[in-house]
Parts: C-alpha cells; sequence; structure tokens
C-alpha cells in the first residue's frame, strides 16, 4: 500500500511528495479488516494494527546516493510475492530526498542544505524541517530502522554498518544480521546530531546505517546481499518466516584499527589492488601518476595488514585527496 509520509506544494506548480510502500501481512491484514487496495487508515481494526511490529527500511536521504533504490524494489518485490510468510508490518521509504533524487542531486534542490543534517526536524519550521519531523513521526516505534546509504562518486565502499559507540552494545547484534562485510563503530565525536539515525536512536528507535557501492550507481550483487539482510533482520524480530540468505558474519572495528591513506601529489590514480580483499603491510595499493609528464609522481603503499574497504573511484586527485581506507588489525 502506497501512503503518504510528507506533502507540500512548491512554487512553478511543483509538488514535493514523500511517500511509503507499506507492506502487511495477509493474516494481520485479515484480523485488522483490512481489504486489498486500502490504506491503513482505512482499517476496521487499526488497533491490530499498532500492536504489530513494524520495521523500517529508509533510502534516498541523499539523491545521488542510489544502492538503496535496488534494496527497496527487492524487498518489496520478494515481501508482495510471500505475504503469508510476513507476520507484521514493513515500511519501506525509497525516497526521503525525492526531489534530489530527480535531478541526482546529494541535498535537496533550491535549498542548498543536506537533508540528513536537518534531523529530528520541527513540524512548526521551514519545508525541509518539516518534512524531517514528518519522517521521523512516522518511523518512530518500529522495531528497528535501517537507513541505506551509498558513497559518493569518489569512493567506493564495502558493504558496512557505521555505528556510534554511544550505542554500540544495542546496535552491534543488530549489525550481524544484514550481510555486511564489517562494523564500524564510530567516536562519539564524530557522529553529528543532525541525521536520522541519530534522532531516531535518541527516542528508542534502533536504528541502523549502512554504507555501500559508490554514488550514482548501483551494485548488483552488494545490493542483492543487503535486500536478503533486511530479511534476516526481519526475521529476528519475528516478522518474517520465509527464506533469506547468510553472507558470513562481519567484523568489527573501531576507529584506532582503521588506516587512512592520503595523496601527497596530484595527478591521476591508478588502483593496483583490489577493492574488498586484504592487502599487506608495504603492498602496492596504487600509482599517481602525472599524464603530460609520463612519470609517476607516488606509490601508495599500504601502511598495515588488512582489509582494503574503501577505494578510489574518481581517478584525479590532489594532495589530502583520500585514496583507501583499511581495516588492519588482523
Amino acid at each position: 500500500m502506497i501512503e503518504t509520509v510528507f506533502s507540500a506544494e512548491l512554487p512553478v506548480r511543483e509538488h514535493l511528495l514523500v511517500q511509503k510502500n507499506r507492506i502487511v501481512g495477509a493474516d494481520l491484514a485479515r484480523e485488522a479488516g483490512l481489504l486489498p487496495g486500502q490504506s491503513t487508515a482505512e482499517a476496521r481494526h487499526p488497533d491490530v494494527l499498532e500492536r504489530a511490529p513494524r520495521m523500517a527500511v529508509v533510502t534516498g536521504i541523499h539523491g545521488d546516493e542510489l544502492e538503496g533504490q535496488r534494496v527497496a524494489f527487492e524487498l518489496a518485490r520478494i515481501l508482495n510475492q510471500h505475504l503469508d510468510q510476513l507476520h507484521g508490518i514493513v515500511d519501506i521509504y525509497p525516497a526521503i530526498n525525492p526531489l534530489g533524487i530527480n535531478s541526482i542531486e546529494r541535498g535537496v534542490p533550491g535549498y542548498d542544505l543536506d537533508l540528513n543534517r536537518v534531523f529530528p526536524g520541527d513540524e512548526q519550521g521551514s519545508l525541509t524541517e518539516a518534512l524531517a519531523a514528518a519522517v521521523v513521526n512516522d518511523i518512530k516505534g518500529a522495531v528497528a530502522c535501517v537507513d541505506i546509504h551509498a558513497s559518493n562518486i569518489f569512493l567506493r565502499e564495502m558493504p558496512q554498518v557505521r555505528i556510534n559507540e554511544i550505542t554500540a552494545k544495542e546496535l552491534v547484534p543488530l549489525a550481524h544480521l544484514i550481510n555486511v562485510d564489517f562494523v564500524w563503530v564510530h567516536a562519539s565525536a564524530t557522529v553529528l546530531e543532525s541525521t536520522l539515525a541519530y534522532s531516531l536512536n535518541a527516542v528508542g528507535t534502533k536504528t541502523l546505517v549502512v554504507e555501500t557501492g559508490v554514488g550514482m550507481r548501483v551494485t548488483p550483487h552488494e545490493t542483492w546481499r543487503l535486500a536478503q539482510g533486511m530479511l534476516r533482520l526481519a526475521n529476528h524480530f519475528g516478522i518474517w518466516s520465509g527464506e533469506f540468505e547468510v553472507h558470513g558474519d562481519p567484523m568489527i572495528s573501531g576507529d584506532h584499527q582503521v588506516s587512512f591513506l592520503n595523496a601527497n601529489a596530484a595527478g591521476v590514480f591508478l588502483p593496483k589492488a583490489e577493492h574488498g580483499k586484504r592487502v599487506g603491510k608495504g603492498e602496492l595499493i596504487g600509482l599517481i601518476v602525472d599524464p603530460l609528464a609520463g612519470e609517476v609522481r607516488e606509490e601508495v603503499r599500504c601502511p598495515a595488514n588488512g582489509l582494503l574497504f574503501t577505494l578510489r573511484e574518481y581517478p584525479v586527485v590532489y594532495p589530502g585527496s583520500l585514496l583507501a581506507r583499511v581495516l588492519g588489525g588482523e
């Protein structure tokens, strides 16, 4: 059932519409007196739906991050084909920032801001603040929420969950379930309080942030794994009894275990190591070359043994440009 989360009229006959796909299990729908095609607001016994376990999957906060679009599609397709195996509610929010997705812009077009710096929002505030408040109010109370992001156009990321150390005790066990390669626990000082995840965790809705792939692209293998991870998480909460795939157990890391490789020279970065693979200390990660002179300006070598979980995707670099991140301590 497609339901409206937020709606507002914009200048020049434009309309801002944030929607969700609310998927209700077959048995639950019958118990609530919900007929096919009806919205949950039309249920004869809405209290039944209010008591049911509910999980939320969010993506599209940043308009240039498209990996979550396939996750939303695959998850909705599977759930709708097996409603008899769904024993609660799954809310899928594929486009929190629809204007950004339509124009492939990270922020909200015309407002020059990052939507993920506005939460928890304000119902009486500006348009973007009201949108943020509506999203938080709609999601809160879910047993869990997964906020799916992609990297930018410059870097490729392995599937990972990023967690504030303040909420690590509650969230790390859940992160084990969603088929990512590792969990990066950040120091609380590096976590912004204006994000959707922080705002939802602050009101008691356990929320995981996923980063994967590269900006403006869809990585089929990784997004399929994540869609299966959403089913696995739903199974944990008793919402899903159907099949799901399990893709190993993630590594857990703290900030002190991550090495950052930054460019010392300007030029074109040519990777020599394979993204997502283990690398050894001193191994060649890539070269920074000068196409005009035909010279190598820098050999980029790994500072420690570990997992190459971030690798430069966009080749033009300048001094200080991030080239790679390695998860060490192995």
